[in-house]
């Protein structure tokens, strides 16, 4: 079942479909990570029906120069659209293709690209039985490195990419990362209270500098 979801910022709603993923508190930790800079051009990989880009958008509207949406799954990019034109995103754009799809035209193109990605590896866990929400939960479509690859291919020199992502992933991504030339500058955990923590929101920046800086966990 559709139906709209206030963001509580800025008077943005956005769509829903109970059918299709959902989005959870993870995106909207990820959104509130990244920080936006002056005339920022911003892409959301796997962005499911709009969620951290628009949210981003919201926090960071006099920074943002433009948001573009990638999301494989048409009823999600459709749902995003939705969302957009209600409210009168006029600087936002949808991409409806798989990320490994990403043309010549993005190359280098973005100074920030945020994902909220699929976190489980294919054979570990039980499958959602709903395809399209299990496409969003595990790596059927795309695997952490080829994600990893296209972020760097479309961030220019010095452009920064924000993650979030399961804790036992952590040195697999900090690792491809790197080999995508893509140094990690900015690391926090998430946990519950008096739990350790289950999920990481990394910053890296294309051709950086090495040195990582560890924030103070989020209680979550």
């Amino acid at each position: 079942m559709e139906r709209l979801e206030d963001l509580l910022i800025n008077n943005l709603k956005i769509y829903q479909d109970d059918s299709l993923y959902t989005f959870t508190s993870d995106s909207i930790l990820l959104s509130k990570f990244a920080k936006g800079k002056k005339e920022d051009v911003v892409a959301d990989f796997c962005s499911g029906s709009g969620i951290v880009g628009i949210h981003f958008y919201a926090l960071n509207k006099n920074t943002t120069k433009s948001v573009t949406l990638f999301e494989m799954q048409k009823p999600l990019a459709d749902l995003s659209k939705k969302s957009i034109e209600l409210n009168g995103l006029t600087n936002f754009k949808v991409e409806n293709i798989k990320i490994q799809q990403i043309g010549s035209e993005y190359a280098g193109k973005f100074s920030l690209i945020l994902c909220n990605p699929p976190y489980m590896q294919l054979g570990s866990g039980e499958g959602d039985k709903n395809p399209s929400i299990d496409m969003c939960k595990r790596e059927v479509e795309l695997k952490l490195e080829e994600l990893i690859e296209k972020i760097s291919y479309s961030l220019k020199f010095g452009g920064r990419t924000c993650l979030v992502h399961r804790v036992e992933r952590l040195a697999e991504t900090i690792c491809l990362m790197s080999k995508h030339n893509i140094e990690a500058k900015k690391l926090q955990f998430v946990s519950a209270p008096n739990k350790e923590p289950y999920l990481f929101l990394i910053e890296g920046v294309k051709g950086g500098k090495k040195g990582i800086k560890v924030l103070n966990n989020i209680n979550n």
